[in-house]
């Protein structure tokens, strides 16, 4: 009998021993088979849970709109200071057509269009896109920074077409285009006589993006290798500004980290930014990180000098120390749009007087990413703009004349949105959480049991003994 228990306590301390051992090694072994996992699934290519996701969002992609009602026109005109309503949500729904033209190519990349559309979902928004509003007339207002030398003509012809600074507009015209009696009237035929904030949309589209697709160094995955066929931007005369950095913000590389910058190309601000590591939360039973474009993406250069070029004229950007703008003029044909924040989020305080009925506020008003760490997949975000006219008064158009200075004219804010669905998510934490997590348990359990296995029969197996020699 002493033998025979001898013996199992042997047996249990091997036992034992060989659980921990295999507990111990499959931390590293675990982590090693998880991470090549993930590493072939988060490759763009047919087949992977990250092509899925990559070629169609995965979930409805919304637009917000709000508009700037203007409720004093006759007095902005006669020298007094905008008073401003906001007016909205207006919804739409966005990025609902699958990449086009996707094509693979021999060094590591896809290229790929990115095809445009929006379609108004009434429910959601805060009346019909038919809706008017009394708004700024961005032909009248662009007129003078696109054809400064025409300037007493241009004068005649916004009298003649009955035209003014302001104007009563639908959402749907101001967003989506219309025809403007005043570019009508101006003799050029090459002008474009529709226009609108976000006009042409429908039947466009972005491009053409090549993207690494992360075969061979799946730590570029996704990344942008080229933008219109080119390694740079053309906008902001600078190596650093031109730069294109990062991913177009649906997805990054795996094993992102909360230490690390990340950087994203939009091309609708014409340039890259990035995002600062917020905040850890659960979404879904999904871990995420929050990245925020903080304060200092948008800074003046004299708080920022990374921010150096995109300061672009001295005057207007009161010798370049003016925050919480973007002089879009270079990469919108001259127009003269600013973009910033909603509300003037993070502007220099200037900004924010110059007009009345404006409330920034970050929770409402800021722009973030929520990036699952491990695969790098965008799970929720929310892109918030602003999209801003400069005027300046000017003796040579009438309607112009009195403007009390320049003003960086608010018109219209949008925040494009998505969170993860349940399908999706219930997907995700099927293929790549609930895994990481058995792993994890069993190789804990494994090290615990047998860690207590081993010492329960070694310390046996001592005792015995002590006493069988006393």
């Amino acid at each position: 009998m002493c033998c025979s228990t001898k013996c199992w306590l042997i047996v249990g301390s091997v036992i034992g021993g060989l659980l921990a051992i295999l507990g111990g090694i499959l931390f590293p072994v675990g982590d090693m088979i998880i991470n090549k996992e993930i590493s072939t699934e988060a490759v763009i290519e047919e087949g992977t849970i990250a092509y899925e996701n990559w070629i169609e969002a995965g979930s409805p992609v919304y637009r917000h709109f709000w508009i700037y009602h203007v409720t004093n026109p006759d007095e902005i005109i006669n020298g007094g200071k905008p008073i401003l309503q906001q007016k909205g949500p207006y919804t739409y729904r966005v990025r609902y057509l699958p990449k086009e033209n996707i094509t693979q190519l021999e060094n590591n990349t896809v290229s790929y269009w990115q095809p445009n559309g929006a379609i108004f979902q009434r429910e959601g928004s805060y009346g019909p896109e038919e809706d008017t509003y009394t708004v700024l007339n961005l032909a009248v207002a662009a007129a003078p920074a696109m054809f400064p030398a025409l300037q007493g003509l241009l004068n005649a012809i916004i009298k003649s077409s009955n035209s003014s600074l302001f104007q009563v507009r639908s959402v749907k015209e101001l967003l989506w285009g219309y025809r403007d009696p005043f570019l009508e009237k101006i003799p050029i035929d090459s002008i474009d006589k529709t226009t609108g904030l976000f006009y042409p949309n429908n039947g466009t589209a972005d491009g053409i993006y090549h993207v690494y697709n992360g075969k061979g160094d799946i730590s570029k995955v996704a990344i942008i290798d080229r933008y219109k066929e080119a390694k740079a931007l053309p906008y902001w005369n600078d190596d650093f500004c031109d730069m294109i950095n990062g991913t177009d913000a649906a997805s990054f590389p795996p094993s992102v980290k909360k230490d690390k910058r990340l950087y994203f190309f939009s091309s609708e601000i014409c340039r890259s930014i990035y995002g600062i590591f917020e905040k850890e939360y659960m979404v879904k039973g999904i871990k995420l990180y929050r990245f925020v474009v903080t304060e200092d993406a948008m800074a003046s250069p004299t708080k920022n000098p990374d921010n150096h070029c995109f300061c672009k004229d001295f005057q207007l950007s009161r010798n370049c120390t003016a925050a919480g703008v973007l002089d879009l003029r270079s990469c919108q044909g001259g127009k003269p749009i600013f973009l910033s924040l909603p509300h003037f989020l993070y502007a220099s305080d200037y900004l924010l007087d110059s007009v009345s009925g404006l409330k920034p506020n970050k929770e409402e008003h800021e722009t973030y990413i929520d990036v699952e760490p491990i695969t790098g997949f965008t799970m929720h975000f929310a892109k918030r703009l602003q999209v801003n006219v400069m005027i300046q008064p000017t003796d040579k158009i009438e309607v112009m004349s009195k403007l009390q200075s320049e003003l960086v004219f608010p018109v219209a804010w949008l925040n494009e949105t998505a969170l993860i669905g349940d399908d999706s998510a219930n997907m995700f934490k099927s293929k790549v959480t609930t895994p990481m997590k058995v792993v994890e348990i069993l190789r804990i359990v494994l090290l615990c049991v047998g860690s207590v296995v081993f010492l329960a029969c070694s310390i046996t197996l001592c005792v015995r003994g002590s006493k069988k020699q006393r």
